[in-house]
């Protein structure tokens, strides 16, 4: 049985300093997503989603374990944040916000593999998310990051302090706004939660 654990293969892209921010280049790689709207802290679509992004993404981890051998850990949730108008992508207009969830997979899942996950997904529960699902290959490229420590809602400051060192840099905002969400926030107090916050630079 192989054991892999992508987390720690690609430490450079999944830890990141609370102290200073880094430079990073992010290839391509295939994510399960979900897209929605609105306001993450009081939308039940929101966490419909996390829950059956979760579903599938644990569901391959058993059918790769059984068919190919190879049992790996199931990467942590991540999340792009963006608005129709970058006007309203602040956080005193959060009802406007569109976002994509997702889940990053090894090389060993196939569209094929995914389908069948969400198969057997939908046999055991209902959730509607599922029927939007997508398998799809994202590119970052170029990027900044830097570690939140602390609840979500606080992340305002960081955000600041990592789009002024992209502006020292000589760079300009690009994409839309990313994270990664290190801990548990059902076993995790809020002022222990780690997120790695990203900005692909221009």
């Amino acid at each position: 049985m192989l054991k892999v654990d992508l987390k720690k293969d690609l430490k450079h892209l999944y830890q990141a300093s609370p102290r200073e921010p880094a430079i990073v280049e992010v290839p391509v790689f295939d994510f399960l997503m979900l897209d929605g709207a609105g306001d993450p802290q009081d939308s039940p679509q929101f966490q419909a989603a996390v829950a059956a992004l979760s579903a599938v993404a644990h569901n391959l981890k058993i059918i790769v374990k059984q068919a190919a051998a190879v049992d790996y850990r199931v990467m942590p949730l991540e999340s792009l944040w963006y608005a129709d108008d970058m006007a309203a992508f602040s956080p005193e207009l959060r009802d406007r916000w569109k976002w994509t969830l997702m889940i990053l997979q090894p090389p060993y899942v196939s569209s094929n593999l995914v389908r069948l996950a969400l198969e057997q997904v939908l046999k055991k529960q209902k959730l509607e998310p599922l029927a939007r699902l997508k398998f799809l290959k994202y590119k970052e490229g170029l990027a900044a990051q830097i570690m939140h420590l602390g609840p979500y809602d606080a992340a305002g400051p960081v955000v600041a302090r990592l789009h002024a060192f992209i502006r020292e840099k000589g760079g300009e905002l690009r994409g839309k706004h990313h994270e990664i969400y290190l801990s548990d926030p059902r076993r995790t107090a809020p002022k222990n939660l780690k997120t790695i916050l990203r900005q692909p630079i221009a």
